[in-house]
C-alpha cells in the first residue's frame, strides 16, 4: 500500500501495514515504524488506539524518549492537550540536569538526562517512545521521572515485545501498545509477515 493512502475501511491497527522492514542489517533495529508517521491518518489512529487504556486517568504532562519518542509523544501531547517534555540523550541541554545510565536495545551503554524545573511532586506523566525491545530505555525513563518526585502514569508505545524487559514494564505499570493479540508473537520473532509481500514487490521493481 502507498504510504499516503487511507484505506476505505480502517480495520484496527491497519497503520501496522505501513511499517517498513530493515534493509540494511544488524546494526539497525529490525523494522522502521516511522514510516506510518508520514500518512495523517494513520499517525491520528495510532494516538488514538495508544491514549484508549487512558481515558480515565488523570495525566498532567506527556515526556516523549530521544529521538523517535519525541514524533510519537508530542502527538499523543497534542491530542491530550497536554504539555511535552524531552528526555533527552546526555549533552544536548544547555541548563541544569538529572541524568540516568541505561544500555539501549543494541546493548550499547548510554546516559539520558532531563531538565530539572519541570518534573515535582504529585505531577502525573506519561511516558512515550516509539518501541519497546529490551525496555532498558524505557525504565531508565521511569526511573529518571520517579527519581524527581512525579508519577508515572504509564507508558506507551507502537509496540511492547515480550523480552525479560517488556514483561517487566507490562508488569509494573500501567501500558499501552497498538499491537493486536494475534501479532504479537510476530512481533516478538521480530519478523511481520506483511514483510514478505514488501520485499517481494521490491524484487519485481
Amino acid at each position: 500500500m502507498d504510504v499516503l493512502t487511507v484505506p476505505a475501511d480502517r480495520d484496527k491497527a491497519w497503520y501496522l501495514s505501513l511499517m517498513a522492514p530493515n534493509t540494511k542489517g544488524p546494526k539497525f533495529a529490525w523494522l522502521d515504524p516511522s514510516r506510518l508517521y508520514c500518512n495523517s491518518q494513520a499517525l491520528a489512529d495510532c494516538v488514538k488506539d495508544l491514549l484508549t487504556p487512558f481515558h480515565n486517568d488523570t495525566i498532567d504532562l506527556v515526556a516523549g524518549i530521544d529521538a523517535m519518542g519525541y514524533i510519537l509523544g508530542a502527538s499523543v501531547a497534542t491530542t491530550l492537550g497536554k504539555g511535552f517534555l524531552a528526555i533527552r540523550k546526555a549533552g544536548h541541554l544547555c541548563i541544569d540536569t538529572h541524568s540516568q545510565q541505561y544500555s539501549d536495545y543494541s546493548g550499547r551503554e548510554k546516559t539520558m538526562e532531563v531538565r530539572l524545573d519541570v518534573l515535582k511532586p504529585g505531577l502525573r506523566v506519561l511516558i512515550v517512545d516509539q518501541w519497546i525491545e529490551t525496555g532498558g530505555t524505557m525504565k531508565a525513563a521511569i526511573k529518571l521521572v520517579e527519581s524527581l518526585g512525579a508519577t508515572v502514569v504509564g507508558v506507551a508505545a507502537v509496540a511492547i515485545e515480550n523480552t525479560e524487559g517488556g514483561k517487566w514494564i507490562k508488569e509494573n505499570y500501567k501500558y499501552s501498545h497498538c499491537i493486536p493479540e494475534e501479532l504479537q508473537n510476530q512481533i516478538d520473532q521480530q519478523h511481520l509477515d506483511s514483510f514478505d509481500q514488501i520485499q517481494q514487490l521490491n524484487k519485481q521493481k
